[in-house]
C-alpha cells in the first residue's frame, strides 16, 4: 500500500476537535511557531484525510461496502473545505517541500496553480533540544495520533521552546477528483481500481514548513502573512479663509 509514512502522524488529526475549543489555554502558547501553525489547519481538510485513510483500510481488507460511508463523508468535507478560508492558491513549483517529509515516490506534481488545503501536521524536534524536551515533542505527536490535541498543546507548552511544525498540503481539486473516482469504484465493487484512486489522493500531499505557509496567498488572492500597513489618511483640506 503506497502511502507516505508521515500520514500515520496526521491521520488522527482528522478525528480531533478544533483547537479553538481550548482557546484560553492556547492564547499564551501561540507565541511559539508551532502554536500559531495549528491555526492554519483546515478542520474539514483534516477530517477528509481521516475519512480517506479509513476508506483505504477497508479497501485493503476487501471490505469495499464499508468504504462507502467514509468516502461520502470525505466528499462532503472536501466541498466544505472548498468554501472555507483555510486554503491557499499556488503552483506546486512555487512550494518549498519540507526536507523532513519528501513527496511520495509516486507523486505526480500539479502543473498549474491550484488551491491547497492544510490537512494535517507534525511537530519537529530540532537537534539542539535537550533529550527530555525531544521526548516531550514525541509525546505530543503521540497525543495528536491518539486524537488528544489539548494534551498535545499542553505538552508543547512544557517544552517551553520554539519548535517547528510541518504542514501537509493537499491539492483540493486533485484530491476531490481521486475521492470521487474511488467512490465510483467501491460502489462498483472494484477494489483494485479503488485502491489506486485512494493512493492518488494521498500521493498528491506535499509537506511544507509553517513559515512557508504564511507566505502563501489565500484562495481569494490575499497573502496569509500579516497585511501591509494601510496608507496614511489624507490631510484634511484647509478651512476657507473668510474675507470682509
Amino acid at each position: 500500500m503506497r502511502i507516505m509514512a508521515s500520514l500515520a502522524v496526521v491521520a488522527a488529526l482528522g478525528a480531533v476537535p478544533s483547537l479553538s475549543h481550548a482557546a484560553p489555554m492556547h492564547a499564551a502558547w501561540e507565541k511559539f511557531k508551532a502554536g500559531r501553525a495549528l491555526r492554519h489547519l483546515s478542520d474539514d481538510g483534516e477530517r477528509a484525510l481521516a475519512d480517506i485513510l479509513t476508506a483505504q483500510q477497508f479497501v485493503a481488507q476487501g471490505k469495499v461496502d464499508q468504504a462507502v460511508p467514509p468516502l461520502y463523508d470525505a466528499q462532503k468535507r472536501l466541498e466544505a473545505a472548498r468554501k472555507a478560508e483555510k486554503r491557499f492558491n499556488a503552483a506546486e513549483s512555487a512550494l518549498q517541500p519540507a526536507p523532513q517529509h519528501p513527496a511520495s515516490a509516486t507523486h505526480q506534481p500539479v502543473t498549474a496553480p491550484t488551491d491547497w488545503v492544510p490537512v494535517g501536521g507534525e511537530f519537529v524536534a530540532s537537534d539542539i533540544l535537550a533529550p527530555e524536551k525531544k521526548a516531550a515533542v514525541a509525546t505530543a505527536n503521540a497525543q495528536l495520533k491518539a486524537g488528544n490535541s489539548q494534551a498535545a498543546a499542553q505538552t508543547m507548552q512544557v517544552v517551553g521552546e520554539d519548535v517547528d511544525f510541518i504542514i501537509a498540503l493537499a491539492p483540493l481539486d486533485q484530491m476531490e477528483g481521486a475521492v470521487n473516482r474511488a467512490t465510483v469504484f467501491v460502489e462498483g465493487h472494484q477494489p483494485t481500481q479503488a485502491a489506486d484512486a485512494l493512493n492518488q489522493a494521498l500521493d498528491g500531499i506535499v509537506f511544507v514548513s509553517q513559515d512557508f505557509v504564511e507566505t502563501l496567498p489565500s484562495a481569494s488572492g490575499t497573502a496569509s502573512a500579516p497585511a501591509a500597513t494601510a496608507a496614511p489618511a489624507a490631510a484634511p483640506a484647509p478651512a476657507p479663509t473668510s474675507t470682509k
